[in-house]
């Protein structure tokens, strides 16, 4: 699933975060021709289809919203679509990350991509997750995208491209080895949206802020975000 050739053609999950825009660089860079597809689920952050929408006409490619709110409702329980419950701060791996699962998206978004891509004659389903999503999310596990892999195959055999595949090129790698990616390639980082808050600028105390921020400073890369005064920097926004 790692190892393979790039693909011909490929349905990309697409936030409009760092992780899925560095892939659809990769990809793009690989000669992949591509088809975003974003999600609507309700989730607080929704802001962040609008970068995905900007990002899509950057590159240039076909740009989907699929609209999930109804189902948004019933997956309850989690801070992404729960407003009485409040998105923990702290560090990305800490066991109060476990309020933002959201049950069963990843499976969702990948089964709805797979349709996609089955309906459109693409031979590759793609996603960005990447070993610090493993801790608190199961959803983003290699033994998750092995099987999930083979359950798409199966469940479209004889209508699927012989060589299908899912394609996670940074599943076994680190937030900042996406960054060093995305500055090799050229990702407009100020043009993607990681904040779980939502609010007009990055949070910076969520866990994917803080994820965020630390993936820049292990890269060595310059974090061109805008985040929200802490209050130790009550004069203007912290860079």
């Amino acid at each position: 699933m790692l190892e393979t050739a790039a693909p011909r053609d490929a349905v990309l999950i697409f936030s409009g975060g760092l992780d899925s825009a560095v892939t659809a660089y990769k990809l793009r860079d690989d000669g992949v021709t591509l088809s975003l597809l974003s999600f609507n689920y309700g989730q607080r952050h929704v802001k962040e289809l609008a970068h995905a929408a900007n990002l899509a006409d950057l590159l240039g490619v076909s740009h989907d919203i699929v609209d999930l709110t109804s189902l948004g409702r019933i997956l309850g329980g989690s801070a992404l679509t729960d407003p009485s419950i409040a998105v923990p701060h702290g560090h990305y791996r800490a066991e109060t990350m476990r309020s933002t699962v959201v049950p069963n998206r990843n499976a969702i978004m990948l089964e709805i991509a797979a349709g996609a891509a089955v309906a459109a004659g693409a031979d590759a389903v793609a996603f960005g997750a990447h070993s610090g999503d493993h801790a608190i999310y199961p959803d983003c596990r290699p033994e998750f995208f092995t099987l999930i892999e083979a359950s798409i195959k199966a469940g479209n055999e004889g209508h699927i491209e012989s060589d299908f595949q899912l394609v996670a090129p940074f599943l076994e790698l680190t937030k900042a080895d996406i960054v060093r990616a995305g500055a090799r390639l050229g990702v407009p980082f100020e043009l993607t949206w990681s904040c779980y808050e939502g609010g007009e600028v990055h949070c910076g105390a969520c866990g994917t802020c803080v994820e965020r921020r630390e993936a820049f400073n292990e890269a060595g890369v310059a974090d061109p975000t805008l985040y929200a005064p802490s209050p130790k920097s009550p004069k203007g926004a912290a860079r």
